[in-house]
């Protein structure tokens, strides 16, 4: 079709001013489902008449009905308007706003308490999004951010990488992990305390591990009889009786086990900090950048300067 000056003086506005009256009936509920005032509604349509050089409506009677061109070209613009959504929509499941997937590791602790939340309230009006949650140890997760397996991690901090950018996001502190029955659950609770306790530490690969052995920590207490690969395996065998752990907080209550409590060691200061681990090189796709702006706007709130 050739386009001229005065077919360039018809945008969709026009087109959506016309079709909303005649699927409302009236000027007032069309410009009230526009969201616009019913003198701006008034003005299109006028405008739009303006630009064809012939009457929409005919305004000798009341209310002002549609005459026969009006619907004649609502016939000849459906289809036009029909293809416009059709095509926004595949545009924006294309950018990734509607469709897609999302993955993210994480640190068993750093899911319940941080990410699950703010996770589900995220995915609530996104029902077509795919979402993977890994969790492992820090320095497995940062490897997958890295090499594009995961579009982002919480954990601890993993060793220098170029290809990675990592910021904190939670720092919380060390303390022993022990059923609420135990001996030591009264406190207080020193280091000699636990000289002749069964310890479950973690596997050396582990970020906690590494943490306490650069504490200072008695190398007695560092080597553990009992050894779990994650804090989960910890906490099951501290409920069941196996022995204690040193843990952060945040781990001890990745639960809210009634039957397994927090407590502080009086001669012993550590903290465990979370990072938010990004890839530094590689662009994120729409529906993974909108949820680090999500959570980064909820770690500001949570620690407003």
């Amino acid at each position: 079709m050739k386009m001229n000056a005065d077919n360039l003086n018809i945008n969709l506005r026009h087109l959506r001013a016309l079709h909303a009256i005649a699927q409302e009936g009236s000027f007032s509920a069309a410009a009230a489902r526009l969201g616009i005032v019913p003198s701006a509604l008034s003005a299109l349509i006028r405008h739009l008449e303006e630009s064809i050089g012939a009457a929409l409506f005919d305004r000798s009677i009341r209310p002002a009905a549609m005459t026969p061109l009006a619907h004649a070209f609502l016939d000849d613009t459906a289809p036009l308007l029909e293809g416009m959504d059709r095509a926004v929509t595949r545009l924006r499941q294309n950018a990734g706003l509607e469709t897609g997937s999302l993955a993210i590791g994480a640190s068993p602790s750093a899911i319940s308490e941080l990410l699950a939340p703010l996770l589900a309230d995220f995915l609530a009006d996104k029902p077509q999004v795919r979402c993977l949650l890994h969790d492992d140890i820090a320095e497995n997760l940062a490897g997958m951010v890295a090499d594009g397996q995961l579009d982002m991690a919480i954990a601890g901090r993993a060793l220098y990488s170029p290809d990675l950018r990592q910021s904190e996001v939670l720092r919380d502190e060390f303390g022993l992990a022990c059923r609420r029955d135990d001996d030591l659950a009264g406190g207080p609770v020193r280091l000699r305390d636990l000289r002749d306790r069964v310890l479950i530490g973690l596997s050396a690969q582990t970020g906690t591990h590494r943490l306490l052995a650069q504490s200072g920590l008695p190398q007695a207490l560092l080597d553990t009889r009992l050894i779990a690969h994650s804090t989960v395996a910890q906490l099951c065998m501290i409920r069941a009786g196996m022995g204690v752990a040193l843990l952060p907080r945040n781990a001890v209550h990745l639960f809210r086990d009634p039957q397994i409590g927090f407590l502080r060691i009086e001669d012993f200061e550590l903290q465990r900090v979370l990072y938010l681990i990004e890839p530094a090189r590689r662009p994120l796709s729409p529906i993974a950048a909108a949820f680090i702006r999500l959570f980064r706007a909820h770690i500001a709130s949570r620690h407003p300067e």
